[in-house]
């Protein structure tokens, strides 16, 4: 006797699985753990059982469409459960060639050999919030210029006009990364080359008048009623004016309090994992400082630990030390990045080597070939510089106005 959805709904588990049969070998199996259909079928002389799905996910009008199909299949010459698993491996090649599985293997590699974390997640959320939802279903070799640059307009009309460019950029690297790998043939995204708006540039806030940066470090220092943590934070990338993803993930056990360095792992660094640790000279002011910080901090391994944090978390988060600044009355005139804009353009007046402060600043040597050779850290400059740059910080803060020269030794 066909069943109903009323004898399915009362049918209750019992101390050992039991069949309710519907005809032509379909069936509930009904368990305690829930209820599935099943069809028992021969095909090639051999007994098989093709699930058809759990109800009540699939019901029993839906379940029967599904037993007609098989036997219609079979009654072809196809065997059902073959048939499926033909299928699945059709959509997972299909799923290998989207754009999406394409970018995610693309973002791997690229994580694993050049990447920073922070650069890694950055890159994947847009894409996550911006290209994936337009473009990540389709086969990347079917994808057109016109439907990407749609998508990338979407992005300029936000008001984000610098993500779209970026975007552009990352979207070629992906379609030259699947051309590599035999899954497409064209970079559609290279002729779109000039069809978004250029950004324009804008630099982040940094203070950089000598009278005015001594100013805000009398207002640092005034700014008592902040959590130490956070500004101790502020002192510590204003003295050694590195990127905020360095010092907030700056660990206790980097510091060499001897050679009175801290060697940052490459990992974290802007210019690649390639290079060795990047060493930053700690002047006697930043290691002061150090010593206050490790009584509040030193049980954990990290200067700068969130309270409650773990994981990626378990550090202060990128906008923590901004949101003192700001509340200071510095939004819109120093940032956190902006320290390394005063940094330089303070130390450039004093007469330091582009060199040693290139190399301090930690940025990449355009020219490849130049960057092949010059590979000097040109540390003992350097320790003079940030002892330089600690005592005209204390200068400009006593209202000290004049510039001092810097002379090789």
């Amino acid at each position: 006797m066909p069943l109903t959805d009323t004898g399915i709904k009362k049918a209750k588990p019992a101390e050992k699985p039991y069949k309710l049969a519907d005809g032509g070998g379909l069936y509930l199996l009904v368990g305690s753990n829930g209820k599935y259909w099943r069809y028992n079928y021969r095909s090639q002389g051999k007994f098989k059982t093709l699930a058809l799905g759990t109800y009540p996910d699939v019901s029993l009008a839906r379940v029967r469409e599904k037993h007609a199909e098989a036997r219609k299949q079979l009654a072809d010459g196809i065997d059902p459960s073959a048939a499926r698993k033909h299928r699945k491996l059709a959509d997972m090649a299909a799923s290998a060639n989207s754009f999406e599985f394409v970018a995610r293997e693309w973002h791997a590699m690229k994580l694993a050999k050049k990447w920073t974390q922070s650069t890694a997640d950055k890159t994947m959320t847009q894409l996550e919030a911006y290209v994936f939802p337009e473009l990540g279903h389709l086969p990347i070799a079917s994808v057109k210029a016109s439907q990407i640059l749609a998508a990338l307009r979407k992005v300029e009309e936000r008001g984000i006009a610098y993500t779209a460019v970026r975007l552009r950029e990352v979207c070629g690297q992906i379609f030259r990364y699947g051309v590599a790998t035999g899954r497409t043939e064209d970079n559609p995204a290279a002729h779109l080359i000039g069809a978004l708006h250029k950004p324009e540039v804008s630099h982040r806030p940094a203070i950089t008048e000598r009278r005015e940066f001594g100013a805000f470090l009398r207002d640092l220092r005034e700014a008592t009623g902040y959590d130490p943590v956070t500004r101790h934070a502020a002192y510590f990338a204003m003295l050694t004016f590195v990127r905020a993803q360095e010092f907030r993930f700056a660990r206790w056990d980097e510091i060499d309090w001897k050679a009175k360095e801290w060697k940052v792992p490459a990992k974290r660094m802007k210019t690649g994992k390639a290079l060795p640790a990047h060493t930053v000279p700690l002047s006697t002011q930043t290691l002061a400082l150090l010593h206050e910080l490790k009584e509040l901090t030193g049980h954990t391994p990290y200067l700068f630990p969130k309270v409650k944090g773990y994981g990626d978390n378990a550090v202060i988060s990128e906008n923590t030390v901004g949101k003192m600044l700001n509340k200071m009355g510095y939004q819109g005139r120093q940032c956190v990045h902006g320290f390394r804009a005063s940094a330089r353009s303070i130390l450039s007046e004093q007469g330091w080597s582009r060199e040693a402060m290139e190399r301090q600043l930690d940025h990449k040597e355009t020219d490849s070939t130049v960057a092949a050779y010059a590979r000097s850290q040109h540390l003992p400059e350097r320790r003079k510089m940030m002892k330089a740059w600690a005592d005209t910080c204390d200068e400009l803060e006593a209202g000290a106005v004049g510039i001092p020269l810097h002379r090789n030794a």
